[in-house]
């Protein structure tokens, strides 16, 4: 048996939730990654997540089915229109259309769930609190509270296990994020963050999740190695990668 902890990283198979497995490996975990088709519009990040865990050489990965497409009441599981070309002071304004109503909270009840059975002390999650985005399951005293949480409704925090939640990006913004992936030598090509993809999984370029992952890279004065749609506003380099022309 491995002399490494065991922790359950859940992949979505974005840009944060990749450099957070980055950095559960350097922390030397044996990784196991979690993550789900949740009946969102496009499968486009299932497959970038594949791709992470691949690279990353996890010790499994599971894809969970689970539907909340009848839940709705959000872009990325119903035929809401997802907002495209905002500021970022519109994106500060309020809780987007694209919040996925307790997503995190069931996320993280199967991460659980799983830790349990593998004995492990660690989950780790991408959330980030400086993403522009006010979904109130990304903030700290929500970590926070389903860590106690966990501690009280599950056998293993019964009998003494300290279960930690990892949010390691919580307070970076992107461009601190960006630079911590490079750092650990990730590949950001094979990650996908749009909420509105066209079929071949290039990104739209124009919702929120795009501006400010393209932000990011700006700030890091490189390209966005992911691929994006003709007509997006982001335009094409010789090198195949893509920027946006002017920051957004």
């Amino acid at each position: 048996m491995s002399s490494f902890p065991a922790a359950v990283v859940l992949v979505s198979g974005g840009l944060d939730s990749a450099t957070t497995l980055a950095l559960a490996k350097r922390e030397g975990y044996r990784l196991y990654a979690l993550s789900f088709q949740y009946g969102q519009r496009h499968a486009v990040e299932l497959a970038a997540a594949r791709d992470v865990c691949r690279l990353l050489e996890v010790a499994d990965h599971a894809v969970v089915t689970i539907d909340l497409r009848f839940v709705g009441g959000s872009a990325l599981t119903s035929d809401l229109p997802v907002p495209k070309g905002r500021s970022l002071e519109e994106m500060a304004r309020a809780i987007p259309v694209t919040y996925v109503p307790a997503r995190n909270t069931i996320f993280l009840s199967y991460a659980l769930a799983w830790a349990e059975v593998l004995g492990a002390e660690d989950i780790f999650l991408g959330v980030n609190a400086l993403d522009y985005s006010g979904y109130p399951d990304c903030r700290p005293e929500y970590i926070t509270a389903f860590e106690r949480m966990a501690r009280l409704a599950t056998r293993a925090g019964v009998e003494g296990s300290a279960l930690r939640i990892h949010t390691p990006l919580i307070n970076l913004s992107k461009r601190e994020i960006i630079a911590t992936g490079l750092g650990l030598g990730l590949d950001y090509g094979v990650t996908r963050s749009c909420y509105d993809p066209a079929p071949d999984g290039s990104a739209c370029g124009q919702c929120d999740a795009c501006q400010l992952r393209l932000r990011g890279f700006h700030e890091n004065g490189i390209e966005d190695p992911a691929p994006y749609q003709k007509g997006s506003g982001v335009q094409k380099s010789g090198t195949g990668a893509r920027f946006r022309a002017s920051e957004p």
